[in-house]
This record gives C-alpha cells, structure tokens and sequence, in this order.
C-alpha cells in the first residue's frame, strides 16, 4: 500500500465541500440539494465512481467549477468520493441539504482554506484518509479576537 497527499486546485476565495457517498445516482442528487438550497449559487460537482465502469461522474450550473471539480475528482480517485465547488455562497447555505441527500455517508471538510487529501492506495483502489484544512492553530483567541469574531458574524448576517 502508498500514501498520497492530494492538493485540492482551487481559487484561494473558493468554497469546497469534500465528501463520500455510495451509489451513482449520487450526482443527480447533489445537483437536486445544491440547486434547490441556494438557487443563486454557482456550483459544480463530481462523483468518483467505485464500481462497475468507474468513472468520474459530473454535473452543476456552471461550466467552469463543473471541470474544475472533474478534474480534482480525478486527481483524487478515491471510492465512491465527491467534490462540490461552489461560488457565490457557502457550505454552510447547503451543508444541511448535502447531509440530507440518502447517499451521502461521510463529509470530510466544507470549506474555502487550501485543502489537501491524505489518500491509501491499494492493490484494489484508493480512498481517502483525512484531509488536512487550512492551518495549524497558532493560539488563542483574546478578548479583542472574541469582539472581532462576534462584529463579523453579525455584519454578514449571521447572527442578530
């Protein structure tokens, strides 16, 4: 067996969702959730199939993230994956729709940071075993980071 690390290609403000789900409906189905979540988002998805042909399925509204997603579907490789770039919004505006969807089992990371897969390569195929997102920690937040955080989630509108 080989490890791999796997960088996600992506535009640094770009948002990701990485996950893994199970049957090749799957891709119509993300398309379903991501649509009906956030109809103004720009979104394009692929799906790693594991069985049978075993190709990279893909779909979304937007050429671009669509082949952008393709491509690091490929890259990655890995049983029964997908990846969902998205711009013009946030995981967190269809995270809860994504989960919904029966196939989905697992989601590694939902995202705008660099991201990079730990993928185990067998005889057989290859999955993932952790992503890393972003950065390491490099302390705690103070008083004044806790004031900053709580000003910026009420200015996007996230909190009242």
């Amino acid at each position: 067996m080989e490890t791999k690390l796997v960088k996600i290609e992506k535009p640094e403000e770009m948002n990701m969702i990485l996950g893994q789900a199970h049957f090749i409906k799957t891709v119509e189905d993300l398309y379903e959730a991501m649509a009906g979540a956030a109809p103004g988002l720009r979104f394009g998805l692929a799906f790693c199939e594991s069985s049978g042909p075993c190709l990279i399925r893909a779909a979304g509204n937007d050429d671009r993230l669509t082949k952008l997603a393709r491509a690091n579907a490929l890259a990655l490789a890995a049983g029964h994956s997908f990846i969902i770039l998205m711009e013009e919004g946030f995981p967190i505006n269809v995270l809860n729709a994504i989960k919904l969807v029966p196939e989905v089992c697992n989601i590694y990371c939902a995202t705008a940071n660099p991201v990079e897969v730990a993928i185990l390569e067998t005889g057989q195929g290859r999955g993932i075993m952790g992503v890393i997102d972003g950065f390491a920690s490099k302390g705690c937040e103070t008083e004044a980071d806790v004031a900053e955080r709580k000003e910026l989630l009420r200015m996007i509108g996230y909190k009242l």
